[in-house]
C-alpha cells in the first residue's frame, strides 16, 4: 500500500512546476539561518531532510510536495528587508503553493497577492526580559522542578557525555510507543527525532536516582545577525510511568538557564489549531470552522492528535501566544489532505 501511495504521489507530483533548486550547500544553509534564522521553524528549514529549496545565495525559501501540492515550510530565511520579494518570486514560479507555518510579514504579504490567510495555531513566547516564573500563576511550574529535586532526581544539560545516543533512542522509542501516531516519526513542521545532537542545539535531561536517563528535552537555536538570541523547544521525550512533573521541571530548568545566558526568547512551539480566531485578512471561513471542530473534537484528540493537551501544556508557563498562519489559493479539501500526509498524521 505504502508503494502504491508513493507511485500515484509521484506521478500526481509530475504536474508541478520545475522549480529550479536553490543549489546551497549544507553550511551555506546554515550560515544563512546564523544570519536571518529568528523565528522558530529556521533552524529546521536549514537541517531538515527531504526539503528542497528556492532561492539564492542570500536567502531560501524550504518546501516539499505531496500529492501534486507544494508546501513552502515558515517564513523565507533572508534579511527581513528582502523577505517579501522571496515570497512573491516563490510564488511565481510555483504557481499557487500554500505557506504553513507563517507569521504576520509573509501573510502581510501573501494577503496582496490575492491568498486567503487563516489562524492555524499559536506559538508560545517567553520573552525572558519580562517573563519570568515568579509569583502565584507559576507555583505549580515552580513545585514541579522542586518536586523532582526533592524526590533524588537531577535535572542536568548534555553535551553527549552523559547519556549515550543508544540510551537517549531508548527513552524516544518508549516514549513512541504510547503515542497516537506511533509506526512513524511526524515530519515537515516536527522534523524526525535524533538521538545525536545538531550544531547548535541544545539538550537537557532528567536523570532518576540511580542515574538512568529518563526524560529528554532539546532545543534549536533562534539567530539574529549571527548571535544565538533564543531557543525553541523542539522534542520532549519520556519513559512510560515517569512523573509528569517531568516535562514541566525539564521546561523551567532550561529557561531559567538560558536567562541566565542572557538570552532573550524561548518558544515552546506550535499548539496546532488552539486559540483559533479571525485572522484579520480575507480567509476562508469553511476552513476557520473546521480547524475549530477539530481542536475541539474528542474523537481527533484521542485517535489522531492530541491538540487540547498540546496547548493545555503549553499555556502553564504563562507565555504570550503569538497567532501563526497558513496561506492557501486553492483551499481544496484535497490539498489539505496532502498536507496531513505531508505531517505524516495520517
Amino acid at each position: 500500500m505504502a508503494g502504491l501511495r508513493g507511485y500515484i504521489d509521484s506521478v500526481l507530483d509530475r504536474g508541478l512546476p520545475n522549480l529550479a533548486s536553490a543549489q546551497l550547500s549544507d553550511e551555506r544553509r546554515m550560515e544563512l539561518c546564523r544570519q536571518h534564522g529568528d523565528f522558530s521553524l529556521a533552524y529546521s528549514t536549514a537541517v531538515q531532510k527531504n526539503l528542497s529549496h528556492f532561492g539564492d545565495d542570500k536567502g531560501y525559501i524550504a518546501y516539499a510536495t505531496k500529492m501534486g501540492h507544494m508546501f513552502a515550510l515558515g517564513d523565507p530565511v533572508a534579511d527581513k528587508a528582502d523577505r517579501a520579494r522571496y515570497v512573491s518570486d516563490f510564488v511565481a514560479a510555483a504557481e499557487r503553493p500554500c505557506f504553513v507555518q507563517i507569521g504576520r510579514q509573509t501573510a502581510e504579504t501573501l494577503s496582496r497577492l490575492g491568498y486567503r490567510i487563516n489562524q492555524m495555531g499559536v506559538d508560545t513566547h517567553l520573552v525572558l526580559n519580562e517573563h519570568s516564573f515568579a509569583g502565584k500563576k507559576n507555583e505549580t511550574v515552580r513545585y514541579s522542578e522542586r518536586w523532582l529535586l526533592k524526590n533524588g532526581y537531577r535535572i542536568v544539560e548534555c553535551d553527549g557525555s552523559l547519556a549515550r545516543p543508544d540510551q537517549i533512542k531508548a527513552v524516544s522509542e518508549e516514549w513512541r510507543a504510547g503515542r497516537i501516531v506511533r509506526r512513524r516519526e511526524m515530519c515537515f513542521l516536527n522534523r524526525p527525532f535524533k538521538a545525536e545532537l545538531s550544531a547548535h542545539m541544545r539538550r537537557f535531561l532528567i536523570l532518576d536516582p540511580q542515574g538512568e536517563t529518563i526524560a529528554v528535552l532539546d532545543f534549536d537555536p533562534i539567530f539574529d545577525a549571527g548571535q544565538v538570541t533564543g531557543y525553541t523547544s523542539t522534542f520532549k521525550r519520556k519513559k512510560t510511568g515517569t512523573t509528569p512533573h517531568a516535562e514541566i521541571g525539564l521546561t523551567k530548568f532550561a529557561t531559567d538557564r538560558f536567562r541566565e545566558e542572557g538570552r532573550s526568547l524561548v518558544t515552546l512551539g506550535l499548539s496546532p489549531l488552539a486559540a483559533i480566531t479571525t485572522s484579520g485578512f480575507a480567509e476562508s471561513a469553511f476552513w476557520r470552522g473546521r480547524f475549530e471542530y477539530a481542536y475541539k473534537s474528542p474523537a481527533i484528540n484521542k485517535r489522531i492528535f492530541n491538540l487540547q493537551g498540546q496547548a493545555a501544556f503549553k499555556r502553564r508557563f504563562h507565555g504570550a501566544e503569538e497567532p501563526t498562519y497558513i496561506a492557501f489559493k486553492r483551499r481544496s479539501p484535497l490539498e489539505m489532505l496532502a498536507l496531513l500526509r505531508l505531517l505524516k498524521t495520517l
